[in-house]
């Protein structure tokens, strides 16, 4: 955690609004595809193709190994899910896609989390929950505030509606670097941590689980499921601290 925060520049800022809105335009290219009888890989090739047919790269294809260009994450899968041609959406599934297209060399990451069909009761308050934390997480941001209030936030959201907060993945710096200083977890208490100051920029993430926070990694050395085999929501923005509050780099036009 002794990592240097990399504070951006107007010009870089600029830039991680432009790849942040490639990654917005993204999800939203993906989202009429999530449907029943879809396979994870269809998602994911036409993702490569619409990255590559828009100048950019994906960040994931290759990422210390990662085979994939996207993140699928089916139902109980928390993060990190690889797209594969077996695995075919069925009605009632959720799914978390994460994307980061790279462009001109920076770094636009975020995920949304999709029903397949129609949800259950439980599925739809877990994915309606997760993105509420993720949206109240973001209006604590300002200078001055703290990484802490960021995770307490979400606790506070969360908790009390039955859900777990997962604490084995947090949110990142990010820009040129995909994974950079400073960490952000999705728990924590009011007023510890760093404090949060204009030209920071970073993702906050949260994962919420139906059941235990507590996540098991695959054979895959990736795909991360819950160790209760329940169900697992995330949303993820990528953010810049301004001189004034926040701005949300990866929302959808």
């Amino acid at each position: 955690m002794g990592e240097t925060i990399t504070l951006l520049s107007k010009r870089e800022i600029e830039k991680m609004r432009q790849a942040g809105r490639l990654a917005a335009q993204l999800l939203d290219h993906l989202t009429p595809m999530v449907k029943p009888g879809v396979t994870t890989l269809e998602l994911n090739d036409e993702a490569e193709k619409w990255t590559q047919a828009h100048g950019a790269i994906s960040a994931p294809l290759g990422y210390h190994g990662f085979p994939k260009s996207i993140c699928t994450s089916v139902n109980h899968v928390v993060c990190h899910g690889i797209p594969n041609a077996k695995q075919i959406l069925k009605e009632g599934d959720i799914i978390n896609i994460d994307v980061t297209p790279i462009l001109d060399s920076y770094h636009g990451d975020t995920s949304r989390t999709f029903f397949v069909g129609t949800p259950s009761p439980l599925a739809k308050r877990l994915v309606e929950v997760t993105e509420k934390c993720l949206m109240e997480a973001i209006k604590t941001v300002k200078p001055g505030s703290r990484i802490g209030d960021i995770g307490a936030i979400i606790q506070e959201c969360a908790e009390p509606q039955g859900f777990s907060v997962v604490r084995d993945f947090v949110g990142h710096g990010v820009s040129k670097v995909f994974h950079t200083a400073p960490q952000i977890p999705h728990y924590g208490k009011r007023g510890k941590g760093k404090k949060l100051r204009s030209g920071m920029v970073f993702t906050i993430e949260p994962m919420i689980n139906e059941g235990t926070w507590e996540a098991v990694i695959l054979k895959d050395g990736w795909t991360a499921i819950t160790k209760d085999r329940k169900l697992s929501a995330q949303f993820e923005h990528t953010i810049a601290v301004t001189e004034t509050g926040v701005e949300i780099l990866t929302l959808s036009d």
